[in-house]
């Protein structure tokens, strides 16, 4: 079986690595680690395709450290304990490095397993995750590591590994491969800053060109129809999905409409349809609020249409609602107010409900003056009179500070001029 052209072209040295200049450029901390000749503890988190497992194949070159690698989809506890058997060995006696990738998938116990010897440094561990650390790795091997972040890279970055990748096929097969202006810079763009998948991309446009008298030709429109939805990282388990939802929702509320019709775009393009119509209603109700109280009524009909209607066609009263919600004035100011009385109610702030908002009619015995004295507000001029709600412990509270845009002032001035 051939190995992917990603792994045939493997970097082995570190100045061949694409991208991660934060971390691994001139100067930078993790390239002065991996000069120092020593290894410490390492956490590699970052997406798929940006170069952690190749760094740190880099640096476990670096060592005489005995390797071991394992991976957390497969392997399993009986794998861990013959990897500390080996400590006792001859061929461990300088220590063990082990390479554990998707560290992710090891549960609180496998992780603790290797705990001791990574803390008298025995095993020095380096892990590569894609998923938050800080979520999934357990907090005291969290403590004995440093933890560095690789980022997606950018499209101008893998350029040249794709060029890399055409030149290698070619020789690899020994026949001429021309490749048709915009091609490279297509796939680079398409890949989503992963360059495991621009180099899967090109050895798939290589395998699908046209064959003609002086080779294969790699044509644009080839590479159009075999990266175009090659771009987007989504995993509605994983942070690209949070990362995502929560741009959509801070683009709604900071009223950006550009910004959170694409977000919107993202979504319906993985077709999560569902959390494009969750975070669209608590936005309107959270962000807009009484300031266009309309909003709630008519983002809920779009919705619906959504749902009813499913995608394609869905895309369009969302975008419709999205825009509204964007240009719509805001106001969190009941949010604050539920916010503040749910703090309240947990802090354990309340108290009897006054007697004369209670329901029972009668009072017993102990009771000295009998009667609820509730006074009907509609009896009164603006169907409005002074009586205490809320209960004695909070009688003079405040929760709901009306915003200041034109519907809550204009609610504000009304109840003013009732209650002077």
């Amino acid at each position: 079986m051939t190995a992917p052209l990603a792994d045939r072209i493997r970097p082995s040295a570190l100045d061949e690595v694409v991208g991660q200049q934060h971390i691994l450029g001139e100067g930078k901390a993790l390239r002065r680690i991996m000069e120092s000749g020593r290894i410490p503890n390492l956490i590699f988190y970052g997406p798929s395709g940006v170069g952690k497992t190749t760094v740190a194949r880099i640096l476990a070159e670096r060592t005489d450290m005995r390797l071991h690698k394992l991976n957390g989809t497969t392997a399993s506890t009986a794998d861990i304990k013959a990897v500390v058997e080996e400590l006792d060995t001859f061929a461990g006696m300088n220590g063990i490095l082990l390479y554990l990738d998707e560290i992710q998938y090891f549960n609180k116990r496998q992780q603790q397993t290797l705990l001791e010897f990574i803390e008298n440094g025995r095993i020095t561990l380096i892990a590569s995750t894609t998923e938050n650390p800080y979520f999934y790795v357990y907090n005291a091997i969290l403590s004995r590591s440093t933890v560095f972040e690789f980022k997606p890279v950018e499209a101008e970055e893998i350029i040249p590994a794709v060029q890399r990748g055409f030149a290698f096929m070619q020789q690899e097969r020994g026949c001429p491969i021309t490749v048709e202006e915009g091609v490279c810079a297509h796939i680079a763009a398409s890949c989503g800053g992963d360059v495991r998948k621009a180099l899967n991309a090109v050895e798939l446009c290589v395998l699908a060109g046209e064959p003609d008298e002086n080779g294969v030709t790699v044509t644009l429109d080839t590479s159009k129809q075999l990266a175009q939805r090659s771009a987007m990282r989504y995993d509605r388990e994983g942070d690209d999905h949070y990362d995502i939802i929560s741009a959509y929702q801070k683009s709604m509320r900071g009223s950006d409409a550009n910004a959170a019709i694409h977000y919107l775009a993202r979504l319906l393009e993985a077709g999560d349809l569902p959390s494009a119509c969750r975070r669209l209603m608590v936005c309107a109700c959270e962000d807009v609020g009484l300031a266009y109280p309309q909003i709630i009524p008519i983002v809920k009909a779009a919705v619906d249409i959504a749902l009813q209607v499913g995608l394609p066609e869905a895309r369009i009263p969302l975008a419709d609602a999205v825009v509204l919600v964007c240009q719509a004035p805001k106001s969190n100011a009941v949010y604050n107010a539920i916010n503040t009385a749910m703090a309240d109610i947990q802090a354990g702030k309340s108290g009897p409900v006054p007697r004369r908002l209670q329901n029972k009619h009668y009072d017993g015995d102990e009771v000295e003056k009998k009667g609820q004295f509730y006074e009907y507000p509609h009896e009164y001029p603006g169907h409005w009179v002074r009586q205490q709600y809320l209960p004695d412990a909070l009688k003079d509270t405040v929760y709901y500070v009306p915003g200041d845009n034109k519907t809550e002032q204009s609610f504000a001035a009304y109840w003013k001029e009732i209650k002077k």
